[in-house]
């Protein structure tokens, strides 16, 4: 079941397009933002939190004069984003960010938490970047950015399946951008560190102080500095491809 805002891009002749996933909150709505300022047209995606993705929608239509369509629905199933297609003709750049994390020892993982890991930070990129891919083909041109985290290259105990997954994005940033660099088109990855989202809620502000001890910048990262990296990227000569690049002030 998706719901979507069916708004026609009336400049897409003339703006850059990009596709945002897990654009309702935290870091997706702080790319969806930078990229409203750097004048994209958006399409913006969400799992459940149409209300909020709505609010922000309207806010950066307001604010940039930027047009903006929103869907709500399950990237990890492929009619869903088949269906998110149907309504692109043209994209730039696709922003995978939509994941979630959960916590606890490998050994009480069930089969299902395994699995809506997998599906919501490993299956889903693979349907958009294979949706996608064609529609930049058509151009020859185009950007995708994956958001990975620094535990999808060292690991983080009590989060295997999170770690596993973000390694999985880094395995695939690399072998895709190999695949398309013939093409014209970039793909990179954008790892994380600790950063302040609701992601990291469930820690008490001791853990928390705990964590900026081991981070030589003494702090959390934002959702907006995350955000600047990804419209660095977005910009970037496409000869910079197949790289994961870490934002974690000095921690890993």
């Amino acid at each position: 079941m998706s719901k979507s805002a069916n708004i026609a891009f009336m400049n897409t002749k003339y703006r850059s397009i990009a596709l945002i996933t897990g654009a309702s909150r935290g870091i997706g709505a702080a790319i969806a933002t930078q990229l409203a300022q750097d004048g994209f047209d958006l399409l913006l995606c969400c799992r459940k939190n149409m209300n909020l993705l709505e609010e922000l929608a309207r806010k950066l239509r307001n604010d940039y004069g930027i047009t903006v369509q929103t869907f709500c629905g399950d990237l990890s199933d492929p009619a869903f984003v088949t269906e998110i297609f149907g309504h692109i003709s043209r994209l730039d750049l696709l922003v995978n960010n939509a994941g979630i994390s959960t916590i606890g020892l490998l050994q009480d993982m069930t089969d299902e938490q395994w699995m809506m890991q997998m599906n919501a930070n490993v299956n889903s990129v693979f349907y958009l970047c294979r949706a996608a891919i064609p529609v930049m083909l058509q151009e020859h041109s185009g950007r995708i950015i994956n958001i990975s985290s620094v535990w999808g290259s060292v690991g983080a105990s009590m989060e295997c399946a999170y770690s596993a997954s973000k390694g999985s994005i880094d395995a695939l940033t690399r072998s895709l951008a190999k695949e398309l660099a013939p093409s014209g088109i970039a793909v990179n990855a954008v790892a994380p560190g600790f950063i302040d989202t609701e992601m990291n809620d469930h820690l008490s502000a001791e853990e928390k102080e705990t964590l900026f001890a081991e981070i030589p910048a003494g702090r959390a990262g934002t959702p907006a500095e995350v955000a600047s990296l990804v419209s660095l990227l977005a910009k970037a000569p496409v000869y910079l491809t197949g790289q994961i690049l870490r934002i974690d002030g000095g921690w890993i």
